[in-house]
């Protein structure tokens, strides 16, 4: 039978950063991964550059139902820390803006310095290999841990002191995404958070749709908001209409906490007083209500945007000085205003990551453990879900290193691991 001190289930980028560690810390570590290639999400990630931290990464921006869970990982392992490593394999990065850092060659640069980092710590990889089963016993069959997990694969059967799973979640099915960590997780009893698409673009209805279909490919700065007085959630970002619907970063923010059946509302001139300068150019020009809108916003969404008018009642097609005080406060009102029901999103092919996943109350935060002894979850299979620009690559940095961390102080204080 092969034995190792640690089992790690999955060479994403929580995984290999987690093996590496572990390696150089001192424990034997076994990395497996049923695709052939390691880390697919890191190397289609940014546009092929990899945003892999932000700068100004903090528990705020991360949505939990225990939000207070990744306090600790991130604080104990930072992004200024994953820069030094950058810098360590002279790797040569840029922060774009808003603290995202990207890669200035390729997201592979990313990849082979984890590889470095597993080679460095001895960690044997075996890819392609699929996990048959998973077996646990209170005590190692040579006497030498007190857990103990046999794992059949496709490679013969594993024994092992710990397992930690770094499966990842649901989202890009296409490059090999499974619901393995939550079935483990259920496999030991332990509670799995209702999984959703997160940072993922929204859909309506195509009837309700159509008039804005037209404007696909648009982009510009919005306000975009979701929730009630109690739990409203706000960002300043770029939207971009597509023919179903919106996408671009504001909606994959709010994306991650808009609730189904709810709406979602729209400035549309974030940085510009509308109601105050339609007013002021009733008062002295001539130009279409359309034309003087192209000052605020893009000239195909002004357009657009008066053509409604007649299905509420107003008139907006006209010059500004004909328009009534009323007709332009509500047009005023509809731009920086506009509340609209997403009709769902989707859906886990086009969405960035899983929100949701095991419930942290049964997780240790300073050691990712679960309460089912030598069983660890690190990465996104946690329901720890970041905001888009970096924060969910630090998430698994951060959770891989604490857990890395707790594996070493378990398995070398005690004496139990493998020369």
């Amino acid at each position: 039978m092969n034995s190792f001190d640690v089992v790690i289930v999955g060479a994403g980028a929580a995984g290999l950063f987690c093996a590496g560690v572990a390696g150089q810390l001192g424990l034997k570590v076994l990395v497996i991964d049923h695709s052939e290639k390691v880390a697919e999400k890191i190397r289609i990630s940014g546009g092929g550059r990899c945003n892999f931290t932000n700068a100004d990464t903090g528990p705020a921006n991360f949505l939990s139902d225990n939000p207070r869970f990744c306090r600790s990982a991130l604080s104990r392992y930072t992004p200024r820390d994953f820069v030094a490593l950058l810098q360590k394999h002279q790797i040569p990065f840029h922060e774009k803006h808003k603290g995202q850092l990207f890669c200035d060659r390729s997201a592979e640069d990313i990849i082979q310095m984890l590889l470095a980092e597993c080679d460095a710590g001895g960690v044997t990889r075996w890819q392609p290999c699929s996990v048959k089963s998973i077996r646990f016993s209170d005590s190692s069959p040579h006497g030498t841990s007190p857990t103990s997990y046999e794992i059949e694969s496709d490679r013969g059967p594993i024994h092992t002191a710990a397992l930690v799973v770094a499966t990842g979640g649901l989202s890009i099915p296409q490059i090999g995404a499974s619901d393995f960590g939550y079935r483990i997780a259920r496999q030991f009893d332990l509670p799995v958070i209702a999984t959703r698409p997160a940072l993922v673009p929204l859909t309506f209805d195509p009837t309700a749709w159509a008039p804005f279909a037209q404007l696909s490919g648009l982009s510009l700065p919005v306000r975009i908001e979701t929730g009630d007085k109690k739990s409203r959630v706000s960002f300043l970002e770029d939207l971009l209409f597509t023919h179903r619907g919106l996408s671009g970063p504001g909606v994959l923010q709010i994306s991650s906490y808009w609730q189904a059946n709810t709406p979602i509302r729209l400035n549309l001139a974030p940085d510009r007083h509308v109601a105050e300068h339609l007013s002021q150019a009733k008062a002295s020009s001539r130009k279409l209500i359309a034309n003087e809108l192209a000052g605020l916003v893009p000239a195909r969404l002004a357009d657009a945007w008066v053509a409604q008018g007649a299905e509420l009642g107003h008139n907006w097609q006209r010059p500004v000085n004909e328009a009534s005080d009323k007709a332009l406060a509500a047009l005023a009102e509809r731009l920086t205003g506009w509340e609209l029901r997403p009709t769902g999103t989707e859906g886990y092919k086009k969405a960035e990551v899983t929100a949701g996943g095991v419930d942290t109350r049964v997780l240790s935060g300073q050691t990712m453990e679960s309460r089912q002894p030598g069983l660890y979850f690190i990465g996104e299979v946690v329901d720890v879900t970041g905001w888009l620009g970096g924060y969910n690559f630090q998430w698994a940095w951060a959770s891989g290193f604490a857990c890395a961390q707790g594996l070493a102080a378990r398995l070398l204080t005690a004496g139990t691991a493998r020369d």
